[in-house]
């Protein structure tokens, strides 16, 4: 892979895996960070398993349980960020990806690939299902 982890990714990965940041602290930008981080570290199939993971395991030390977890964009954002780690040049870390790849912190992205009706659906929410309007671009 042609992208890198900065010391700053792994201390975030292990902060938030540890439950060490603050929920507030926890938005777009900062799931779209732990994406990059899990796919320099693993495939695409096993990154967003990890994702799922580390999500359910922070909702539930909230005692929010999984409630607010949401199946479809979880999976759609590994799949959105996979494709721009293939289009972009190397980065060193996910702040030099992020600020090559600005489109990343729209989290309305998904809109041009989703119909909201779809999206936000309960079986979108459950299980994973494949946009309506136009794929995103995977790669092998």
């Amino acid at each position: 892979m042609k992208h890198s982890l900065s010391p700053e990714d792994l201390q975030f990965q292990r902060s938030f895996e540890a439950f060490k940041v603050e929920p507030s602290a926890f938005g777009h930008a900062a799931h779209v960070r732990l994406a990059y981080v899990y796919l320099c570290q693993s495939s695409p199939d096993e990154a967003a398993l990890r994702l799922k993971a580390s999500l359910l395991a922070f909702l539930d030390h909230l005692g929010v349980g999984s409630v607010k977890f949401h199946e479809t964009i979880t999976k759609a954002w590994i799949r959105a960020v996979r494709h721009f780690m293939e289009l972009s040049s190397h980065s060193e870390s996910s702040a030099e990806f992020i600020a090559l790849n600005p489109r990343l912190l729209d989290s309305d992205i998904m809109l041009k690939h989703y119909s909201a009706s779809l999206l936000f659906s309960p079986v979108a929410r459950s299980e994973f299902v494949e946009p309506d309007i136009a794929p995103i671009p995977e790669h092998n």
